[in-house]
């Protein structure tokens, strides 16, 4: 079986923000960028295609051809919970910070997640498509949804989620017996 994962083009957030699932806009420089993912798409067929319900990942699979992507809600991006839209400076200086910063696999953010519930929900999802018999999908996400989908294929530990994120707009190929 082959999966398809795309992030979503780059967005209009300041450097250094937690936005995880709040619907963030995008840069003006989308259809720049999604043209490149529509072309590197154009190629392929798929049985299904999936999108985040977040308009960052909608607008860019209608682009590119698929205006009726099944929304998904378990390839949302991680939920940063009351830390949504708050600098990185803003959420150190968070007493329960230190607990998240020295173990963010475990520790989810306050009323939000961790990486390993992120990586649960990812996790279950691709073991359903894996059971449906479709033989090649794609699924427009979110950097911690693709870097989820790449420890679950068995390319990297979870504990190396954040070094392997990819570019926006980035289209990336698994294969899954």
């Amino acid at each position: 079986m082959e999966i398809y994962l795309v992030r979503h083009t780059s967005v209009d957030v300041p450097a250094g923000y937690a936005y995880g699932q709040t619907d963030v806009p995008l840069r003006h420089s989308f259809e720049d960028e999604a043209e490149v993912v529509k072309e590197t798409l154009s190629a392929h067929t798929f049985d299904k295609v999936w999108s985040s319900p977040l308009t960052r990942c909608v607008r860019l699979a209608n682009y590119c051809g698929y205006p009726n992507a099944e929304k998904e809600d378990r390839i949302k991006e991680i939920s940063f919970g009351e830390w949504e839209m708050k600098s990185w400076d803003e959420l150190s200086s968070d007493p329960r910070s230190e607990a998240w910063f020295n173990d963010w696999i475990n520790v989810p953010a306050p009323s939000g997640e961790s990486l390993q519930d992120q990586y649960n929900r990812v996790s279950h999802f691709l073991d359903e498509i894996r059971k449906s018999g479709l033989q090649k999908v794609c699924l427009f996400a979110h950097g911690g949804v693709l870097t989820c989908a790449r420890v679950y294929a068995g390319e990297y530990d979870l504990k190396e989620a954040f070094k392997n994120v990819p570019s926006y707009g980035t289209v990336i190929k698994l294969e899954l017996d």
